[in-house]
C-alpha cells in the first residue's frame, strides 16, 4: 500500500481552509513544525497563535477566540491535548459546548521512541468522556483531509487524533467523508473487525489472510467512535454473529468499550479485543512496538479465529 502522513495532510488542509474562511484561527503549543500548523502559520501569521508549552492556556484562548465567533483549530501532541489539559476540556470546551476543533499528532504508540511518555493511549477514553464533543480517528490522509474539513464546517467541539509516522492509504482519492456513519471496507460473513485508525489497514490484510483460510472476514472503519454508528455495530453483529475490535489504545474507555457496550445492549454476540490491554508500552521504534504490544494484522487473524470457534 502507497503510504502518506495525516499530520501532513493536516497541515495543508488547514491553508486550504483558511483561504476560504477568515474567521479560521489556529493555535499550537510550541510543537508547530511537528504538528505541521507551521504551514498555516507562514501563509496566515496574524491568524496564529503560539502559546508555548501551556496547553492549559491554550485551550482557555481557544475558548475565548470561540465565544467571539472563531472557528479555532488548536494543536498539540495526543498525550498533552488531552491529559496535560483535561480540566480545561471539560470546563471551558465541554460545558459550554464552544466551536474548537482539537486536532492532536503523535497519536497511540506509533510516537515510538519518543517513550512512555508521549504515548497517547488513554486520549478516546477521556475525549469519549467528554458530553457534546465530537471524537474521530481517521484511517489515513485521504479521510483525515475529509473529517477535517468537516470539522470546520459543523459547530461545536471535536476531537481528531492523528498520526506520527506515514501510514497506508486505504482510500481512493474521492472518498467522501461522512460524519457518524462507518463504512465497510470489506464484506465478510462468518466475523466482522471494527477497526479504527491504523488498525483498519492492519484488518484489511488481516482479512486478506483470513480468506486465503476459508474465512469470510468483514471490515468496518469506524472512524467516528463519538457518535458512534450503532446501527452499523447492530448489523454487523446480526449479520456475521461475531465481532473483533482493534485499536491503538488502552482497552478501557475506547472503540471497543464503545462496540461493547451496544452489543450488549441490542445484539450480545461474541467479542474479542486487538488493543494495549491495561499496560503502558515501552521506548522503541513503532514497528516494533506494534509488534510487542499485540497490534498487528497476525493479531487480529488470531482474535478473529478465536471469536469464530465461540459462535
Amino acid at each position: 500500500m502507497a503510504e502518506a502522513s495525516t499530520r501532513e495532510t493536516y497541515g495543508k488542509t488547514l491553508v486550504e481552509l483558511g483561504r476560504q474562511n477568515k474567521d479560521i484561527v489556529v493555535l499550537d503549543a510550541d510543537l508547530s513544525p511537528s504538528t505541521m500548523t507551521s504551514v498555516f502559520a507562514r501563509e496566515f501569521p496574524d491568524r496564529f497563535f503560539d502559546c508555548g508549552l501551556e496547553e492549559q492556556n491554550m485551550v482557555g484562548i481557544a475558548a475565548g477566540l470561540a465565544a467571539s465567533g472563531k472557528i479555532v483549530f488548536v494543536s498539540s501532541f495526543a498525550i498533552f491535548a488531552s491529559c496535560r489539559c483535561f480540566d480545561q476540556l471539560r470546563l471551558c470546551l465541554s460545558q459550554p459546548e464552544l466551536n474548537v476543533k482539537i486536532v492532536a499528532t503523535h497519536g497511540g504508540i506509533t510516537v515510538g521512541e519518543d517513550g512512555t511518555s508521549h504515548h497517547a493511549i488513554e486520549d478516546l477514553a477521556l475525549y469519549c468522556a467528554l458530553p457534546g464533543f465530537t471524537v474521530v480517528v481517521p484511517a489515513d490522509a485521504i479521510e483525515a483531509a475529509e473529517a477535517i474539513r468537516v470539522a470546520a464546517s459543523d459547530y461545536g467541539p471535536f476531537y481528531i487524533r492523528l498520526s506520527r509516522p506515514k501510514t497506508p492509504i486505504v482510500y481512493p482519492e474521492g472518498y467522501h467523508f461522512t460524519l457518524g456513519k462507518a463504512v465497510t471496507m470489506r464484506q465478510g460473513t462468518d466475523a466482522t473487525v471494527i477497526a479504527v485508525g491504523i488498525m483498519v489497514a492492519k484488518a484489511l490484510e488481516a482479512a486478506d489472510i483470513l480468506a486465503r483460510q476459508g474465512i469470510d472476514c468483514q471490515v468496518i472503519n469506524m472512524h467516528t467512535l463519538k457518535p458512534l454508528d450503532e446501527a452499523a455495530v447492530v448489523k454487523a453483529a446480526s449479520e456475521t454473529g461475531a465481532i473483533v475490535v482493534a485499536e491503538e489504545h488502552l482497552a478501557q474507555g475506547g472503540l471497543g468499550s464503545r462496540v461493547a457496550q451496544t452489543t450488549a445492549r441490542e445484539k450480545p454476540v461474541p467479542m474479542e479485543f486487538v488493543n494495549l490491554g491495561d499496560r503502558y508500552a515501552l521506548s522503541g521504534k513503532a514497528e516494533e512496538l506494534l509488534q510487542r504490544y499485540g497490534l498487528t494484522a497476525r493479531d487480529i487473524e488470531e482474535s478473529v479465529k478465536s471469536v469464530v470457534k465461540r459462535k
